[in-house]
């Protein structure tokens, strides 16, 4: 745990120096917004393997993350995603391991990073998946959506390490999804998720904004 805390600090100072020495600009906005404790889920839109970074640097506590498998296939990228506090998942199917590690982060009043489209998008907001709201309403968790904007052209994750261009985080106001009556259908879990997704699309950009364009708010 000790090594955990110790290798995240020195990653978060990393990304923050190399922000400030690379990126043309670098700002966040809401970090008021961020409770100091508790569970919390946090949701963000998807361009890069360098988002995670972004996110975890714009926030205020420490977060842990789920990150696709295949990432941890050497032993060298698993050690490091590992001590760096992300738990893989598989993707394509329900992954009941990834889901009970994500539960007992949660559990533990600590901050879990999602991102509920899956997968990486191509500019606009796809799709979110049902799995963050069942999360959600069995954790009794709130919800703290989060955009993130300019690191579509940072794909490789290597990226991370010269991060280059307009880089901005805007994270909204925590919300709580409510608690349906019963085990929620697949309606009613559509719903949820269309809720958490129009929640980040309301902080992009209308040009971001992608399946959830008819969201309102956000900004350049």
């Amino acid at each position: 745990m000790a090594a955990m805390r110790l290798l995240y600090r020195a990653c978060i100072l990393t990304e923050k120096t190399l922000l400030a020495a690379m990126a043309s600009e670098w700002t966040v906005t809401g970090k008021e917004n961020v409770p100091r404790s508790g569970r919390l889920i946090v949701v963000a839109n998807h361009l890069s393997y360098a988002d995670p970074s972004m996110v975890a640097t714009a926030l205020p506590r420490p977060v842990r993350f789920l990150a696709k498998d295949t990432l941890f296939e050497h032993p060298i990228s698993r050690w490091f995603l590992t001590t760096y506090g992300a738990h893989p998942l598989r993707r394509g199917s329900m992954d009941v391991r990834a889901y009970r590690w994500a539960r007992r982060i949660l559990e533990s009043d600590r901050a879990l990073v999602l991102f509920p489209e899956g997968t990486r998008g191509d500019g606009g907001l796809g799709p979110g998946q049902p799995g963050v709201a069942r999360l959600a309403l069995a954790t009794g968790s709130p919800l703290l959506p989060v955009s993130v904007t300019g690191t579509a052209h940072m794909g490789p994750w290597w990226r991370v390490l010269c991060p280059s261009g307009r880089i901005r985080v805007r994270i909204g106001e925590p919300f709580r999804l409510p608690a349906p009556d019963g085990p929620p259908s697949r309606e009613t879990l559509a719903d949820l998720t269309d809720r958490i997704m129009l929640s980040i699309a309301a902080l992009l950009p209308e040009s971001y904004r992608g399946a959830y364009a008819k969201a309102r708010g956000g900004s350049g």
